[in-house]
């Protein structure tokens, strides 16, 4: 039907008749000539039509926005003083000559180019609308660019791309499965797979060696922050590599990608242990474009009466940390009370401060209401400690050590936001020696990744101390977001056994939940681990965007609801009968 997409017209084309087909994104009469602004996939052409050809004219007369056309035209060049240098296609038009309206179309709820003046429900509800829009055009183009690069990587490595079932059964991986009711086994339920964890894990027992698959996930999870319930990972296994193998080559994959399709030079990753991390940046995913630090003062502390500091300065599992920013003594007290409540969101119960006004006046240089409890000794040594100067502030953090960690890593990001202080470009970094447990509200322990994964350490260890055992964890991080993350996973049966234990798994829930990894484990597993990058982030970051949501074709709401069909939705009672499902009445219902 066409023979050229609009927006790759260009002058190589002027004097060939060609044909077009899209969308009018704008409509012009200017002295009885007529412009039409077409648009497609490929960007916009300008396309000109005057009274000569009488009948196409009329008819490009009667076009409004978003109508359907197919144009077929001459190309010819600009006048110089009409030539649009901020347009692709600027340096040429098409004279039309003959018009075909394909389809028309009514007022559209929003203007594409006023998008961001109406609400994201809107435009989600009228998602195909809003995917018209040539940013929403340029980041699913990338996207489909930056998945076929990772395939060609990952196929000239000799990865096998395999899939794994979407209907299997529900496995604890940290958040609450997505279930099916199964028609053929009455009051049984499938699961969605939050990750192909166990399959990519049983690949490797049957042979495969090397495996990968951009594969479906789904979690039903309170979608805080920017996550979805069904997103897309680039799924990655290997046997008979350690880590440092298999880091090498996710290293390289990104690499090449963000070579390819962001004329980005990466260079080698640095590499940070978990434990650090969380000491100089308060977050196991710290942006390195922030020059801004944690600073641990709990031994200062520990020398004054302030009950405040002194109370998790003392505690074991507390911390007392201190942030300087450069420069922020022109922070606002307005600005400093927001930064109060932002912490709070945290669970910080506040904020002290510390404004640096002239260090040579001693405590007299010093503004804040927190002085006065801390004594002149212990501020001087915690103002040479932070190499404070002049116009600088300190904030700081004193609570449980999650706490403080979660809290000033936060404010640490949204500082330096406000400020200005997160320098360009692109900042990668591996992030190793994670716990291999986290400690419960309840007092017990938790993966802190799943519990697949090997400990860095031996059976008998493990058993001795596991809350201090580190795992062959691994995780990439790229500007502050993790996009990458993955493990050696346990190959051992004994080892796997172990890990259940400790966990309070035991024989009979693993045997039923786990059976049959337990039993491939037996029948000569061999040593193998992989990695799994978050295919939406990593395209998001590489597109500029600030949400996955741009990357995504059909999102769900924060509420994990898809406004266009509104899903989800009941069902007909046959339907549930055939599931042999009954749906309880609600509260309001039983007492009407």
């Amino acid at each position: 039907m066409r023979s050229h997409y609009c927006g790759s017209l260009g002058e190589s084309h002027i004097d060939q008749t060609v044909t077009i087909c899209g969308w009018v994104d704008r409509r012009r009469d200017h002295g009885g000539v007529i412009f039409l602004d077409m648009r497609d996939r490929e960007g916009i052409v300008q396309v000109v039509f005057d009274p000569d050809t009488k009948e196409h004219f009329e008819r490009a007369d009667n076009v409004r926005g978003e109508y359907v056309l197919k144009i077929t035209g001459r190309i010819r060049a600009r006048s110089e003083a009409t030539v649009n240098p901020a347009m692709p296609t600027g340096a040429i038009e098409l004279l039309g000559k003959d018009l075909e309206i394909l389809n028309t179309a009514e007022t559209p709820p929003f203007q594409l180019d006023s998008h961001t003046s109406v609400g994201e429900d809107v435009r989600l509800k009228y998602r195909y609308m809003d995917l018209r829009r040539p940013e929403m055009q340029r980041n699913l183009i990338a996207r489909s660019h930056i998945t076929h690069s990772v395939r060609a990587f990952l196929e000239a490595e000799g990865f096998l791309d395999i899939e794994t079932p979407v209907l299997t059964r529900a496995t604890p991986e940290g958040a609450r499965d997505y279930l099916v009711p199964s028609r053929t086994h009455p009051g049984e339920f499938f699961a969605l797979p939050q990750s192909p964890q166990l399959f990519k894990q049983l690949l490797m027992v049957s042979g495969f060696d090397r495996y990968y698959q951009i594969a479906r996930c789904f979690r039903d999870e309170d979608l805080r922050a920017d996550r979805q319930p069904e997103f897309t990972q680039i799924d990655i296994e290997t046997s008979f590599l350690d880590e440092a193998q298999i880091m090498d080559i996710a290293e390289r994959m990104v690499r090449s990608v963000l070579q390819a399709h962001c004329g980005v030079e990466l260079g080698d990753f640095p590499r940070m242990s978990w434990h650090e991390a969380m000491e100089r940046y308060g977050s196991d995913k710290p942006d390195l474009r922030v020059d801004l630090e944690l600073v641990s003062i709990d031994d200062l502390m520990q020398q004054v009466d302030f009950k405040v500091f002194r109370g998790p300065a003392d505690d074991p599992s507390g911390r007392v940390a201190a942030l300087k920013v450069p420069g922020g003594a022109a922070i606002s007290r307005k600005a400093i009370d927001d930064y109060t409540k932002f912490v709070g969101i945290y669970g910080a119960r506040g904020l002290a401060w510390i404004k640096v006004n002239d260090l040579a006046a001693g405590l007299d240089g010093l503004q804040s209401p927190i002085i006065k409890f801390m004594g002149e000794e212990v501020v001087q040594a915690l103002m040479t400690r932070l190499a404070v100067a002049n116009g600088d502030i300190v904030f700081f953090g004193a609570d449980k050590r999650a706490v403080v960690n979660e809290a000033l890593g936060a404010l640490r990001l949204r500082i330096a936001n406000d400020l200005g202080l997160v320098t360009t470009g692109w900042a990668p970094l591996w992030v190793v020696d994670f716990p291999m447990f986290e400690e419960t509200s309840a007092g017990g322990l938790t993966p802190l990744h799943h519990p697949f994964t090997a400990p860095a350490c031996d059976v008998d260890t493990l058993k001795a101390h596991p809350a201090e055992a580190l795992s062959r964890a691994y995780d990439m991080v790229l500007n502050g977001s993790e996009v990458g993350g993955g493990s050696i996973r346990i190959s051992d049966r004994v080892m796997q056994q172990t890990v259940f234990d400790i966990l309070g798994i035991d024989d009979a829930e693993a045997e039923e939940k786990f059976g049959f990894l337990l039993a491939a484990l037996r029948y000569g597993a061999p040593p193998h681990g992989g990695i799994a990058f978050g295919l939406d982030r990593l395209v998001m970051l590489m597109v500029g965007g600030q949400s996955i949501r741009e990357v995504i074709a059909f999102p769900k709401t924060q509420s994990a609801q898809c406004v266009m069909t509104d899903a989800p939705s009941g069902v007909a009672e046959q339907q549930l009968k055939d599931l042999a499902i009954r749906l309880r009445q609600s509260q309001a219902s039983e007492t009407n």
